[in-house]
């Protein structure tokens, strides 16, 4: 009778043990625009840094807004489309270039003096789409063929990165650049490098 009655005390020790010594995650919510650099690799800081200095530098680059007068003139006020092709990662560490073309094109194409056309996958499932629209879809409601807005603009980037160590000492320095390309003759409309992010990080001695 004793152990029976021991039983359940036994066990609902155990349980609150176990809860005692469980330590979940801790989560907390912080502002996105906070400067935090954990390991001294590429963040969203850095994107947001890269970002904002390129897009600066290309809407206020006088060669870029001159083509763009230009453009509108000769096109009954059209404005030039550009084609996002590769921003190429050339760092030791995974980047994902992606960000920063986003980046760029959302805020060119706020400043409305420039349009985007789609490129990539996204153009391969427009053109699948208006096929599929020719079989299936009724003659009314149909999309036709032949009407893509044609780019004048190429814009691509480069990420690339100088790691130097020394003892526990690591500097890692980033350039990222973005070109601005004529289609139609190859001439190059505008290139804008940011070589403002250097990163010191110090590695503990300390070895458990």
């Amino acid at each position: 009778m004793k152990n029976n009655l021991l039983m359940p005390a036994a066990l609902f020790a155990l349980v609150f043990l176990f809860s005692a010594c469980y330590s979940g995650p801790g989560v907390s919510r912080i502002d996105p625009s906070a400067m935090i650099d954990l390991s001294g690799r590429w963040n969203d800081n850095d994107v947001r840094q890269v970002s904002n200095s390129l897009i600066a530098d290309c809407l206020s680059s006088p060669r870029v807004l001159q083509f763009i007068q230009q453009y509108s003139a000769q096109n009954n006020g059209r404005r030039p489309a550009i084609l996002v092709g590769t921003f190429r990662n050339n760092s030791s560490e995974h980047i994902d270039t992606s960000i920063i073309a986003r980046n760029m094109e959302a805020a060119i194409l706020r400043s409305g003096v420039m349009d985007f056309v789609a490129g990539g996958d996204v153009r391969t499932e427009l053109r699948s789409e208006r096929q599929d629209q020719l079989s299936f879809a009724s003659d009314a409601t149909a999309v036709s063929l032949g009407n893509e807005t044609g780019a004048i603009l190429l814009l691509t980037g480069t990420v690339s990165s100088i790691v130097d160590r020394a003892g526990n000492i690591t500097v890692r320095a980033y350039f990222v650049s973005a070109e601005l390309t004529n289609i139609e003759t190859g001439a190059r409309l505008w290139i804008g490098e940011n070589n403002e992010i250097k990163k010191e990080i110090r590695q503990s001695n300390f070895r458990p």
